[in-house]
């Protein structure tokens, strides 16, 4: 399985990380392609996405994109949403069925996730971050990603960010959330797979790889329909199996 597992998990951290992403509904994908146990699938995404969504924050931090004024009002609520979220016990159909359902809230976030510059943007109103902000915690802790594959896509739609600072500001989300949940998930007796240290050593090396290129006006529009067929391979198989 290794063979083309860990190639696989590789090329996830590179390609979310060169958008701000932990990489979580990636790596829960490939779990499912390849059969891992779902005991396992929450507490090592959550893991892999502390430190990819780190990686990526870093570099997008260091080229000024980050905006406190933008993520404030989303990690007030996210975070303690996020923790009671992972908390919360699903049998595995049911964590199949709502993973499946973000996966494919996920391919198409990637597929219409338009490469322009956004020059003037708006004030987050605080009720709408406030309330987005506890929504996307719950769910982010409830089924092991970060938030910011939905996140992003809002502050652009909605311009509250342009496509570097959403970049920057759902890299820091993600991060805490995760972070939250893995608290969560913990109290809830977390396990990781046997071998898991390389699992983090190949997804650093990728998120550090991709997150240095993305900071860097690194252009991804084909990698990412690459990466919606993907999820879609792994939405399908999590709906069928």
């Amino acid at each position: 399985m290794e063979i083309y597992f860990l190639p696989a998990l590789f090329i996830i951290a590179f390609l979310y990380s060169s958008i701000g992403h932990g990489g979580a509904s990636g790596y829960l994908a490939i779990m499912a392609i390849y059969g891992i146990d779902t005991i396992y699938m929450k507490s090592s995404a959550l893991t892999l996405n502390l430190f990819v969504s780190a990686i990526a924050f870093y570099q997008f931090y260091r080229g000024g994109y980050f905006k406190w004024r933008i993520i404030l009002p989303f990690i007030i609520t996210s975070v303690p949403f996020a923790f009671l979220g992972a908390r919360i016990g699903i049998d595995p159909t049911t964590y199949k069925i709502i993973l499946g359902f973000f996966l494919l809230i996920a391919t198409f976030r990637i597929l219409s996730y338009k490469m322009q510059q956004i020059v003037h943007t708006k004030e987050v109103p605080y009720a709408a971050g406030l309330l987005t902000g506890s929504l996307l915690g719950f769910f982010s802790g409830l089924i092991g990603i970060g938030g910011g594959i939905i996140l992003s896509p809002v502050l652009v739609m909605m311009h509250w960010a342009n496509m570097k600072e959403a970049a920057a500001v759902s890299a820091l989300f993600i991060f805490v959330n995760s972070a939250a949940g893995l608290t969560g998930v913990y109290f809830s007796g977390a396990r990781l797979t046997p071998g898991f240290l390389l699992w983090v050593l190949i997804a650093f090396t990728g998120g550090l790889l991709g997150a240095y290129l993305g900071s860097r006006k690194f252009s991804h529009g084909i990698l990412r329909y690459v990466l919606s067929c993907i999820l879609i391979l792994a939405s399908v198989k999590l709906f069928l199996f």
